[in-house]
Formats: structure tokens, C-alpha cells, sequence
């Protein structure tokens, strides 16, 4: 998937299944979008949507910064 442009309706599409692909990256601990997107094989840009939407909703939250870019975890709850 690296280097790989799609149409943003697609990546869109992918948003509720990434969730619990991200949600279980996030199990080792807090991470940057640049080190989930390198786990999950997918373009920073797309899983910085992807996670953006999570935080939203409140599946992720921000811990610290690191090198310029927050790390998030997993944020525990009913259905997570």
C-alpha cells in the first residue's frame, strides 16, 4: 500500500474496519500514525484519517509527543 494514492472515498470506506486493526496495533502501547501506518502496511495520511476519527469518538487520545508527533493509545471503554 506504501506510495499508493487512492480516491478518498475509498479510504473513507476502510474507516470501520481499520478501527479494530489499529485498535490492536495500539495494544503494545502508545504510537505515532507513522508507526501504526508502518505496522499496517498503509500510507501515513490515510491512517492519520483513520485515527483522527477514532480520537474523535473517542477511541484514541493523545499521551505524549515524540520527535514532533503525538503517540496515541487505545482508550479502554464498553466495546474496546
Amino acid at each position: 500500500m506504501q506510495g499508493t494514492v487512492r480516491d478518498l472515498r475509498e479510504v473513507i470506506r476502510e474507516e470501520m474496519f481499520m478501527r479494530d486493526k489499529i485498535l490492536k496495533v495500539l495494544r503494545d502501547g502508545p504510537k505515532t500514525v507513522p508507526e501504526i501506518a508502518k505496522t499496517l502496511g498503509y500510507p501515513s495520511g490515510e491512517v492519520m484519517y483513520w485515527v483522527m476519527g477514532m480520537r474523535k469518538y473517542g477511541h484514541v487520545a493523545e499521551t505524549e509527543e515524540e520527535d514532533g508527533f503525538y503517540k496515541y493509545k487505545a482508550v479502554t471503554g464498553e466495546g474496546n
